[in-house]
Formats: C-alpha cells, structure tokens, sequence
C-alpha cells in the first residue's frame, strides 16, 4: 500500500506552496501533510526535527545558488527523494537534476494533475524527468520497453486492474489507496507511456512488456 506522504515544500513564494499542497491533495487525498519552509536552513532544522517522505525543492531560495541546496540536502538527508520544483525548462537543468541525486524535476508549468503524478511517481519509488531535446522517437521499440520499465510497481498494478477491467474505485479498494491516487497515477503512466487514453495506454504497456 503506498502511504500518504509527509512533504516539506522548501519554496519562499506563499502561492506557489499553496499550489502544491494543492497538488499533494490532488494525489493523495487529504491523507498527505505538509511542512513549509521559506529558505534551505528552515528546510535543514524542519528535517532535522522530524523525518519527511517528501522534499520539494525550489531552486531560486533566498539562502543558496541553484543545485547548490540539492547537494547540501541529498548530503545530509540522502533516504528522502528529493524533486526540483523550477521555472526553468532546459534539458541541461533535468540531466544536472538528475546527475546530482534528485528523483525528479518539476517544471512550474504543469498543471496540478501532472505534478500530482510527479509526486506519486517518486513516493512509489520511481523518478520523474521531462523529456529532454533529442530524445529517440517513441516508436523505437527500445524507447518503448524503457519507458515500459519506468513504471512503478504501483502503476503497473494499476494498470493490470485496467487490463481486467476494473474502474478507479476498485483500483482503489484493491490497491487500499484513494481513487485520487489512482487517478494521479493514471496521469504518471500516460505521460510516461505518450499514451491519450486507458485503451492506448494498455496496448502501449503489453506492446513493451512483449519486447
């Protein structure tokens, strides 16, 4: 069963937080709680005095230049993923991001729907990257079992209650999560199989497991 997380947003702008608690709502329900911190050293005591599932981590903090507050923190607090949460959209940032230790980038341009399947991803254990420039075409078979393999335990779960059949709230009663979770799931595996639908989706999965 996956757990509704305990998440510290380290992020100084107050509307932005609250888009992400929303978020962390949008996946999980009103089972997630959140810690705010405005600056990395209010980021390092709230770790320090209570252990956290979750780290989303601004990268424009009053207190630290860029990936420098990635590397103090996966430094000091290495067993809790850590996703950036930025504006900037560059493929250099997203392979730094992920050279460095984070378990996932998040482009402030999302939707809540998206970020809410960034957050399940890497709370399931998986990662969550956007594509950078040059990535090979998804029809190569190759890409495809890649992407195949991306996914979680927990979304191939759900997608096997899909294969039978089942709707979210069975998912849900099945898997003993929320059916927002599920749905925040379902956004994670669309957007990592390029699929538009449940149908798609399911050909796109039995396609690579069949490589």
């Amino acid at each position: 069963m996956q757990k509704a997380p305990k998440a510290l947003i380290v992020d100084d702008h107050p509307l932005f937080r609250d888009a992400l608690e929303t978020a962390l709502r949008e996946a999980f329900g009103n089972h997630a709680t959140t810690t705010h911190a405005k600056d990395l050293t209010s980021a390092v005591t709230a770790l320090e005095e209570d252990p956290h599932d979750l780290i989303l981590l601004d990268l424009n903090l009053p207190d630290v230049d860029g990936f420098d507050g990635l590397t103090k923190l996966k430094a000091k607090f290495a067993d809790c993923p850590i996703v950036i949460v930025s504006a900037t959209e560059a493929s250099d940032a997203f392979q730094r991001a992920q050279t460095l230790g984070a378990a996932g980038y998040m482009p402030k341009s999302l939707g809540l729907e998206e970020m809410a399947a960034v957050m399940v991803t890497v709370t399931d254990g998986g990662t969550w990257f956007p594509p950078s420039a040059g990535d090979a075409d998804e029809s190569n078979k190759a890409e495809l079992a890649e992407r195949v393999a991306s996914l979680t335990p927990a979304q191939q779960r759900v997608l096997a209650g899909l294969s039978d059949g089942l709707l979210n709230k069975q998912i849900a009663y099945e898997m003993g999560i929320s059916i927002a979770t599920v749905k925040a799931h379902m956004t994670a595996i669309f957007r990592k199989l390029g699929a538009n639908n449940r149908t798609q989706a399911l050909l796109i999965y039995k396609e690579g497991t069949a490589l």
